[in-house]
């Protein structure tokens, strides 16, 4: 028969997998791995995974001959090595338009509790203070530019509902031609978009091009006061230039989603600094985009059962499913 290993999950139960698994008769555990070691043991009997944040290294892939899939719960897969895949024939899928609406709408909410000072004000009336200026002199938002590095399904979502926010919308993305920049967008380069724009949000994927792409030579370049929203990953920033320039009065604020150390240290400056925000990696969560997610996670391993492909193809592979 068979067999899927749900490898980890934060989710507070596995019904949803369950439910579709059943139904087209596989097999599966669950359990929660965290270390290549574990997830060697474990997956030794499995023809695919449904994984989301385990580590699959080139180690596990080597280690596995029987599987034919590793299927991510999520948009990303940077946790998987996928050339290590590749190599070895494995098919990776993964979910990638689950929560777009989300992250753009999240990251939009994040960058208007920045320019509208709502933390401050909760804050202060906190302490006793009841005033308009309370939390310093504000900038109207549509007389702002936003800025947007990678104009992917995110990026293009968030550039949408920003645009009748803000005054104008600048994007950098040099794997997007002309011809799929939206007409209401700007091209611009990495450089230009710090350089012009009062908000700056990160839609990028991770990977080795774009690990520690916003550090300290960018942020330099930044408009005085500027905003920086990470909804991507958190590797993308350098955090602590980041933070640094916020000290130094060059941005006026941070808003993160996500962090390179997740979850955030309990000591962590960035917990109680007055001009950061935090969420959970939660940007992408709604309960309809976490049941989108999970079902398109599970319905690629039905598939390739099935037919021999996963519905969304991250790297082709060549093994179908074992006899027996």
């Amino acid at each position: 028969m068979t067999h899927v290993l749900i490898t980890d999950y934060d989710f507070l139960d596995h019904s949803i997998e369950q439910a579709i698994l059943d139904a087209a008769g596989i097999a599966f555990t669950a359990a929660q791995i965290r270390s290549e070691d574990d997830l060697i043991a474990a997956a030794g009997g499995s023809d695919a995974l449904l994984l989301q944040y385990a580590p699959f290294s080139a180690r596990v892939a080597a280690a596995l001959p029987r599987l034919g899939l590793v299927s991510r719960m999520g948009a990303g897969f940077d946790t998987i090595d996928t050339d290590a895949c590749a190599r070895h024939g494995i098919w990776v899928s993964n979910s990638p338009d689950y929560g777009v609406g989300e992250v753009a709408t999240h990251a939009l909410a994040m960058a208007l509790a920045m320019i509208r000072n709502i933390l401050a004000y909760h804050r202060d009336i906190g302490e006793g203070k009841w005033h308009f200026t309370s939390s310093g002199k504000l900038r109207r938002a549509s007389d702002m530019t936003l800025g947007i590095i990678g104009l992917g399904r995110i990026g293009k979502r968030m550039a949408h509902i920003g645009r009748n926010v803000f005054r104008n919308v600048v994007a950098c993305d040099p794997y997007v031609i002309d011809g799929d920049f939206p007409a209401y967008v700007e091209r611009a380069t990495h450089a230009e978009v710090f350089e012009r724009c009062d908000v700056v949000s990160l839609h990028v994927p991770l990977n080795a091009e774009t690990r520690g792409m916003v550090g300290a030579e960018l942020i330099a370049r930044a408009r005085p006061g500027a905003y920086i929203v990470n909804t991507a990953r958190g590797a993308v920033l350098d955090v602590d230039a980041a933070v640094e320039a916020l000290d130094r009065g060059a941005l006026g604020g941070l808003a993160l989603d996500v962090l390179p150390v997740e979850p955030v240290p309990a000591d962590s400056r960035l917990i109680r600094h007055p001009r950061v925000i935090l969420s959970p990696h939660s940007a992408f969560y709604s309960v309809a985009a976490e049941r989108e997610l999970r079902e398109k996670a599970a319905r690629n391993v039905v598939s390739w059962v099935r037919t021999g492909r996963p519905n969304y193809v991250v790297v082709p592979g060549t093994r179908r499913l074992a006899p027996g």
